[in-house]
Formats: structure tokens, sequence, C-alpha cells
């Protein structure tokens, strides 16, 4: 399995393209296939939602370990995006190297740990949230495959962060494409039981997922070893290098810290709205998923700036790195207000995709318009996170998710569910965005002082 590692290293692009340019190169193929994830996961709920409320409610409670895990992929995948991109741009082939096959050991033990949490937890995490038997029941089915077969979303990941961290961004575009639309078809075959297959109802989107990851996982694995020139991945070396493994874990523990944080901010807000209705749940649930055609897009930027941050620092190229960042606030800062637009000219009808009752109308409506004001706040935020991790800062975007989601969200929200009712509680999102905001821009100023200002060039 050894991959073949003769050629000389070319000067790599992020070093010496145009900034809007790479920024396009880089980020286009991730904002296109997160386009394309974003579709699936909304398609998921609305075949779903066919089922009953329940199972669609049963579906959005479940999207704090689904969103945990991807936060355990990803974070570790931010540290090695950070390492190895600063490593190719200080030509040191063989920290890159290390960064690379480390990062499958990794990736590796967390599937284990997911496993079995799907196998011994899915009971008891649905027992934490609700009463109803049936979301009880639903919920398990569906959490305990997602957990129990995610080796294909962990190694999937990584697999894109590596593509990510050389440039190849094209082949993160094919891998999360063709994932999306393999789940995308097989959603209602495996649901409803279409073409000789077994009526499977919510086992069966979860089933149309794993299916879906794993067949991206493939072809992640297939790219890194065929096509990704600059990194060697061979199984000899796959052994743990410790002193790599925590120069990951420095970046990718705060980021991993930061996303998980959103899995306990999303359980806690559920249990917030179970105490008006399971609608309320669901509503909040399907917010999640509607709001991934705006955020999306914005990650998938993101991911893009990272590398060339990452590279262009270990370069020491300066006006490259500060040029990325205002390209990316602009784009990002455009993209959200498409957002805001959508949820607040049109919330019936995005809401009627998913067989809204009345009462999912009534409190939907209001719920997607209040919510799309922290909009307008959120891409400047999300741009300066990528800062800080590329920078290996990533405790900074720790610092920033924490004022937002726990030390102000949270207790807002509570407070105005207690005070002013159900419609009160959307207003904690704008609020706390601006908290966020006003703290990004505080931490980028000492980070700029510190790592920008100083370098040449």
């Amino acid at each position: 399995m050894d991959k073949n590692f003769t050629e000389t290293p070319r000067e790599n692009k992020m070093g010496v393209m145009p900034i809007p340019k790479l920024l396009l190169t880089m980020s286009l193929p991730m904002i296109i296939s997160m386009l394309v994830q974003a579709l699936y996961n909304v398609v998921d709920s609305i075949f779903v939602s066919q089922i009953n409320e329940n199972a669609l409610t049963a579906v959005s409670l479940t999207f704090p370990i689904q969103n945990l895990m991807i936060a355990v992929a990803s974070g570790t995948g931010v540290g090695v995006n950070a390492l190895l991109s600063r490593s190719l741009g200080e030509k040191n082939y063989e920290q890159a190297n290390k960064a690379a096959n480390n990062s499958i050991l990794l990736t590796l033990c967390s599937y284990l740990v997911f496993a079995l949490v799907g196998i011994f937890g899915s009971r008891l995490f649905f027992a934490a949230q609700t009463a109803d038997a049936q979301i009880r029941e639903y919920g398990f089915q569906y959490m305990s495959i997602v957990c129990i077969l995610s080796f294909g979303v962990f190694m999937q990941v990584n697999m894109e962060r590596l593509l990510q961290s050389t440039g190849l961004t094209f082949y993160t575009m094919i891998t999360q494409g063709t994932g999306a639309i393999i789940n995308i078809i097989f959603d209602p075959i495996m649901i409803f039981g279409y073409f000789g297959f077994p009526k499977m109802g919510v086992a069966g989107a979860a089933a149309a997922t794993v299916f879906g990851q794993i067949v991206a996982m493939c072809l992640g694995l297939y790219f890194n070893f065929r096509k990704n020139t600059e990194i060697r991945l061979s199984v000899k070396e796959m052994r743990f290098h410790w002193p790599t493994v925590k120069t990951i874990y420095v970046v990718g523990v705060p980021s991993i810290l930061m996303m998980s944080i959103g899995s306990l901010m999303t359980f806690c807000m559920n249990k917030i709205l179970l105490m008006f209705s399971s609608t309320a749940a669901a509503v909040f649930g399907v917010y999640f998923k509607l709001q991934s055609f705006f955020f999306m897009p914005v990650f998938g930027m993101n991911n893009g700036i990272v590398p060339i941050i990452a590279f262009n620092y270990g370069a020491k190229q300066k006006k490259r790195i500060t040029t990325s960042v205002k390209i990316g606030c602009v784009a990002a800062f455009c993209m959200m207000m498409l957002g805001m637009a959508a949820f607040n000219l049109i919330p019936e009808v995005l809401l009627g995709f998913f067989n809204a009752s009345d009462e999912l109308l009534a409190i939907g409506c209001p719920a997607l318009r209040t919510i799309s004001y922290s909009y307008i706040f959120a891409p400047f935020c999300i741009v300066i996170g990528s800062v800080f991790q590329a920078l290996g800062n990533g405790v900074y975007s720790l610092i920033v998710s924490v004022s937002r989601q726990l030390l102000v969200l949270l207790p807002c929200a509570l407070f105005l569910a207690l005070t002013s009712g159900l419609n009160a509680v959307w207003w904690a999102f704008p609020i706390a965005e601006i908290v966020s905001i006003t703290v990004s821009l505080i931490l980028f100023r000492r980070i700029y002082r510190q790592k920008i200002q100083p370098l040449e060039g």
C-alpha cells in the first residue's frame, strides 16, 4: 500500500498564485461539495418528515451526537491541516508526512470511541431527553446505526483534510458530492422500501447516510494514495509520533472543544424547547438543516482559507495573509446575507418542505426570521476563527465559542423562555452573535500584533 514518492516537490500554488484566484480555486470545489452536503441534510429530514413529526423530532434530537462526531473528526483535521500546510510552507516534507500518517491512526481511535457510544449509549441518550416512547425508539434506531458505522464519516473527513492541506480541493468536491448524492438517492429507497429493499423507516435514513459516507471514504483513500504527490501515506509509517500528535492537538483540541460546545448547546436548547413542546424542538432541528445552505458554503470557503494562511505564515508572506482575510470576510458576508433574506421573505415555503403542521409553521416562521438577524455578524466571526486556527491559536476560537454558546446563548435563551415565552427564545441567537464578534475582534487584534505584523514581505 506504499505510495511511491520519487518526484521533486513543486512550488506550491498557495505561495505564488494571486490570492483572489487562489481563494476561488481552493474554496469553490469545497463550497460546491458542501452545498451538496447541505442538500442531502435537508432531503434526509424531508423524507423522514413524511413518516410523521415524531420521526423528524427524533432525527433532530440526534443532531448533537452527529455534530459531536463531526467535531472530533473535523477538529483533528484542523490540527492536521494547520501542521501539514505549515510544514509544506517551510519545505519540511518529513514533518508533513508524519502529520498525514498520524492523522489516520487518530481517526481510527476516534471511531472506536463513538462505536462504543452507539452500542451502549443510544437508549440512555434519548431517555435523558424525552418520555415519548415513539421518539425514543426512532432515535435509538437512527443513533445506533450512525455511530456504530461511523468509520466512514471519520475517515472521509480525514482524507478530505489531507487533500485540502495540499491544495487538491477539487478531489474533496468529488468525495463529498458523491457521498451526498448516494445518500439522496438511497434515502427514499431505504426509508419507504422501493425497488425490492425492505421498508426500514428511520433506520433506512441512517443506513443511507452511512452508506454515502463509506463510499466517500473509499474515494478519499484512492485520491490520497494515487493523486496526492506532496505527502507519502504508508502503512509502515503509520505509527504514533507523539511530538506530532501533540502539535496536531494543540490546535485540534481547542477546535474539537469549540465544535463540541455546539453539540452541548444543541442538547441544552432542545431541553429548553421541550419545555414548550416537541414541535418546538422539531423547529430547531429544521432550522439547523436549512441554515446549512448558507453556513456550509462559508465553512467551505473557510476550509480553503486555513491552508492558505498557514502556508503563507510558514513562508512569511504577510500581505498574502491579510489579503486572504479581507476577501474572505467580504465573500462570507455576501453569502450570509442571502440566508438572512431567505429566512425573512419565504419562511413558510422553507418550512413547507418538511410536511409542516400548522403548529410547526406558527412556531417556525418567527423563529427563522429572528435567528437570521445573527447572520449580520456571524460571517466575520467564522473567518476570524480560521485565522486563529491557521496560526496555531485554536484556543482563541475556543474562547469565542464558549463566550457565544455557553456564557451568553444558553443562559439568555433560558431566561427568555422563563420570562417572555417561546417566541422570545430565538432572540438569544442575535444577542450571542454580537458578543461573539466583539470577543473575536479583540483577540484578532492581539494575534495580528503578535504574529502577523512582525512578518516580512
